[in-house]
């Protein structure tokens, strides 16, 4: 695979400095990897990340 352009997450980075990296594959995919484990590549389709990212922000939005 050619070589990818690594983006760490804004909310990476904590006291554990557990990091995520996301970056774009040729074939417009997303792959992430986690700083722990930088040769284990997850991979995924930018709408399926979109909706995972936003069912996890809505289910830590306080409910009135």
């Amino acid at each position: 695979m050619a070589d990818l352009n690594w983006q760490k997450s804004s909310f990476s980075g904590g006291p554990e400095s557990n990091c995520l990296y996301l970056a774009t594959a040729p074939d417009g995919t997303i792959r992430l990897r986690e700083s722990d484990e930088p040769h284990v590549l997850l991979g995924t389709e930018p709408k399926a990340l979109a909706a995972l990212l936003g069912h996890v922000k809505a289910s830590l939005t306080p409910t009135r």
